[in-house]
């Protein structure tokens, strides 16, 4: 099997953690309604090519597969169906990596570190790749970091080691973020009912810089940190008076291992806070993002009252009607 850009895959191809197009011959996604066979079905799409390869019964004659973004869980998945021998030589890290990526579980320390330096590969500011590479437009750099990836990918899961300089900082940001959880400083409040973590964070620290979905951010916080700590796929975060809420990617996919509260719409729910807010406006990113977040824009700190903000998102999220089913019918 070969690589091929996805806005050039004008050849039947096989799609790996995304949608497919229109010479597409099957998808191998845990993206909504992707249409993944049921008999392939898992949580990340590096697991579904592992699936893949473990089903003759369901192969398919071509060889061309693609993918319309770079990520994590995208790049192990194309990996996986174009060198299956040393993928599978490394199945269970792998699978890992891919889960690290996409949902910020990880259970090897080693999956997580390679995770970071995928994201350093892909950050323009940290990448060891030349600049022209991020210049281009995404579908371009898309593609061409999957070719650069691919074929680095066998040397980062034999020997991480080697790539230390990549992971290094955001590693040992996530270990002062853990420390941080396991000592109590940041306090996470399970509300199982409603698959709910209240998640109460210290006074605004030094920020450092971290990734999610090979994408760069600031945080005083590892996200992995959390997402590791605690199931729960609803993120309620609380800092003095600066509160936001999240989805967690968990909830937009075909998720098999269990399956979360479907999402409901807090439109309306920004809209009541609206109306007791001055000075700013909450806003609801919508269902159908992949990570949506309810959080406050024009200032970092609400006037209302935590305990108002928590109250009434309980009763929205126990009461409004689901808005969201990435399943296929």
């Amino acid at each position: 099997m070969r690589f091929i850009p996805f806005n050039l895959a004008k050849e039947p191809n096989i799609v790996v953690d995304g949608s497919p197009n229109e010479q597409t011959l099957l998808t191998l996604s845990h993206w909504p309604r992707s249409g993944t066979p049921a008999e392939l079905k898992a949580d990340t799409s590096a697991e579904i090519a592992f699936r893949y390869l473990d089903t003759p019964s369901l192969h398919v004659a071509c060889d061309a597969v693609t993918n319309n973004h770079f990520d994590q869980d995208g790049l192990v998945g194309l990996f996986v169906v174009i060198d299956p021998v040393t993928a599978s030589q490394h199945r269970e890290l792998l699978i890992d990596v891919a889960s690290a990526g996409d949902f910020g579980v990880f259970g090897a320390r080693e999956a997580a570190r390679i995770n970071f330096a995928i994201s350093s590969f892909a950050d323009p500011e940290t990448s060891p790749f030349p600049k022209d590479v991020f210049e281009q437009s995404y579908p371009r750099m898309a593609a061409e970091l999957y070719v650069r990836m691919l074929d680095l990918l066998p040397r980062l899961i034999a020997e991480p080691v080697s790539f230390k300089s990549l992971w290094e900082d955001e590693d040992a940001a996530l270990s002062e973020s853990e420390t941080m959880v396991e000592k109590g400083s940041i306090a996470i409040d399970e509300h199982p009912e409603l698959d709910l973590a209240v998640v109460r964070l210290p006074e605004r620290r030094t920020e450092n810089r971290i990734h999610r979905f090979a994408f760069s951010e600031r945080s005083d916080c590892h996200p992995l940190a959390i997402y590791n700590a605690t199931p729960r796929t609803r993120i309620l975060l609380v800092r003095g008076q600066h509160v936001e809420f999240q989805y967690r990617y968990e909830s937009w996919v075909q998720l098999v291992s269990r399956k979360p509260p479907a999402r409901v719409d807090l439109a309306g729910l920004a809209e009541e806070l609206n109306l007791l807010e001055g000075g700013a406006q909450w806003v609801f990113d919508g269902v159908d993002q992949i990570t949506p977040r309810l959080h406050l824009d024009g200032k970092q700190e609400s006037a209302i009252p935590v305990d108002v903000i928590r109250r009434r998102l309980e009763h929205h999220l126990r009461t409004g009607p689901p808005a969201w089913d990435p399943f296929d019918s």
